[in-house]
């Protein structure tokens, strides 16, 4: 069986998990690692090519994006240009139709494919939200997250200035609302309640109720868990009152990474262009025979 050849581009939480599930997936093997620092190689990195650029790469089937989400549509055009597939976890919900748009076109144009928003959410959040949108086609989904991280809007947070390092907790308070939760060290010569304004001026944060705190030290209150519970209460045809409830507890970057791998998986059985992962068909994320699969899922 010829292996499906995946480099990592970016080394940090999502990434480290992602190399774990590459080495746990009997169709995958690692093409090597993309990193702004390639001299910087930890141990479990030395027995792969660690390089700056993806054009230092040879063979390579697919690139999966473990880059902030304001820097994935950089990274995957110059992916898609090089006839290579991407897989991300662009999490901004606002910007995912633009996105897709951009990166269709330059998928077409590699001749590449690209699957776009591929962690848990969006990701197969959203798949799960369409199952129950299509089995009560009327009603109303809450989606509630957490409590937990939120990679997405801790990776927000440290790229604002004057912050040296932080987290992002997620506190759910029902009704899809939610309340954040930020946690900073500041930098010195940076005053508390300016980087409190950035933050709360954000994208990530301007739209909920946000608290920012100064601790002494971040690492103290870090816990990768997370979770989901989504309520869907609609109409089936004419009859009323059905109510779906689905719930998950999970470790944050590891749910995400595996997510991106079976994504992965599912770009080299796709025509060329970018989608989400509601397009694509369920059965291509998963490794094995079609009708083995069929047999026993169906």
């Amino acid at each position: 069986m010829k292996k499906i050849r995946a480099a990592i581009v970016g080394y940090g939480n999502i990434g480290q998990y992602v190399l774990d599930a590459i080495l746990t997936s009997p169709d995958f093997e690692v093409a090597g690692i993309v990193r702004r620092d390639p001299n910087n190689v930890p141990e479990e990195l030395k027995q792969y090519k660690v390089v700056k650029s993806i054009k230092e790469l040879d063979g390579i089937d697919v690139a999966v994006l473990c880059t902030p989400t304001r820097s994935v549509e950089e990274y995957a055009k110059e992916c898609l240009a090089l006839g290579i597939n991407t897989v991300d976890s662009y999490d901004i919900h606002g910007g995912i139709v633009d996105l897709r748009r951009s990166l269709d076109a330059a998928a077409k144009a590699g001749k590449a494919v690209s699957i776009i928003s591929a962690g848990w959410d969006p990701g197969t959040d959203s798949m799960v939200r369409s199952m129950l949108e299509f089995m009560a086609p009327k009603g109303v989904t809450y989606t509630n997250f957490g409590p937990g991280m939120s990679m997405g809007h801790t990776v927000a947070v440290k790229a604002i200035k004057g912050v040296k390092a932080a987290l992002s907790m997620t506190i759910p308070l029902g009704t899809s609302i939610h309340r954040r939760m930020v946690y900073i060290e500041v930098e010195d010569g940076y005053k508390f309640e300016e980087v409190v304004a950035a933050i709360k001026s954000d994208d990530y944060f301007v739209h909920d109720e946000t608290h920012v705190m100064q601790v002494d030290n971040v690492d103290n209150l870090k816990d990768m868990g997370h979770g989901v519970n989504m309520v869907r209460k609609g109409v089936s045809g004419a009859t009323q009152n059905q109510l779906f409830d689905f719930n998950m507890k999970i470790n944050n970057p590891a749910l995400t990474a595996q997510v991106l791998v079976a994504s992965a998986r599912a770009t080299m059985k796709q025509q060329p262009g970018a989608y989400t992962m509601i397009e694509v068909p369920v059965i291509d994320y998963i490794y094995g025979d079609k009708e083995a699969l069929i047999k026993k899922l169906v």
